[in-house]
């Protein structure tokens, strides 16, 4: 079959690759329909994250093409959606709804567990990890709870349950508050969406003008980085943003969310950290 492999820095091609095979009685293959690019596949392109001889991608809306015989939710025909990662559904983490840190994780588009940009792809603990796409809903729109829509609805929802840990109201509808997202890319957008249903009003900021436009069209009050924080600062008696939610991943950013929030406020930050951090902890202290 044809798989997008990684072969080195900014090196990527398409190959004849295997075709993957059952390996547990708890396996699935699948067959792609559609399969999505994530910002975490650039770690891979730029070898900030580093490993080569796979294939790349995580999101995939796919065919169920041969189960294992110890599946029992699915059968080969269904229509089903993959997160980013296996999970098992019965762990320690599984149980606190944590699948991403599942004990049995295993990452697609990573040595670990070949990715979907590729016509075939075994998807383990299936019947725990996949998801039957419900009726009506097209498969283009399905591909974004794979991975990108969730991920920026968690920013969100964290960033919101940390300022309301010892609050009973429910986060159904928008609120007092005010949430600042750094970083307005696809991630960014899905993030900016959730937000409006859980803060009265959103800010959001990225270098690209494109991409504060988008993040207008989203709801967001979308500025330039020399812009937002006096703009913050004004709309809240001076206090700050109540939530920063960062979906970059370095630490310019980081510390952006660390100027932009009030003390006792929230920092929620999903953005793929590889390199190391510096911090000031008289800065952080402050800030508590």
């Amino acid at each position: 079959m044809k798989g997008v492999v990684i072969q080195g820095v900014r090196d990527v091609a398409v190959h004849d690759v295997p075709m993957p095979t059952i390996k547990a009685d708890t396996d699935v293959i699948l067959k792609t329909r559609l399969s999505g690019l994530c910002g975490s596949d650039l770690h891979s392109y730029r070898q900030t994250d580093p490993g080569v001889g796979f294939t790349i991608g995580h999101e995939v809306v796919s065919e169920v093409y041969e189960v294992g015989s110890a599946v029992k939710k699915f059968k080969v025909g269904d229509i089903v959606a993959s997160p980013f990662a296996s999970n098992c559904g019965d762990c320690w983490y599984c149980s606190k709804g944590y699948t991403a840190r599942c004990a049995q994780a295993q990452p697609f588009g990573s040595p670990a567990l070949n990715g979907a940009q590729a016509e075939y792809v075994r998807q383990p603990l299936a019947d725990a990890a996949l998801f039957t796409i419900p009726p009506g809903v097209p498969e283009h729109l399905m591909l974004l709870l794979c991975d990108i829509l969730p991920t920026g609805y968690s920013c969100a929802y964290h960033g919101r349950r940390l300022l309301d840990e010892d609050d009973d109201r429910e986060m159904t509808s928008p609120m007092d508050g005010v949430a600042v997202v750094i970083g307005c890319g696809p991630v960014g957008l899905c993030c900016i969406s959730s937000a409006k249903l859980m803060f009265k009003t959103v800010y959001a900021t990225d270098p690209s003008p494109a991409r504060r436009a988008l993040a207008e069209k989203h709801g967001a009050i979308a500025l330039p980085l020399d812009e937002l924080h006096p703009a913050i600062l004004q709309a809240t008696d001076g206090r700050g943003a109540d939530a920063a939610l960062e979906l970059v991943g370095n630490e310019a950013a980081l510390k952006t969310s660390m100027d932009l929030v009030r003390p006792f406020g929230a920092v929620s930050s999903i953005g793929m950290h590889i390199k190391p951090l510096t911090l000031s902890g008289e800065y952080l202290y402050s800030k508590k």
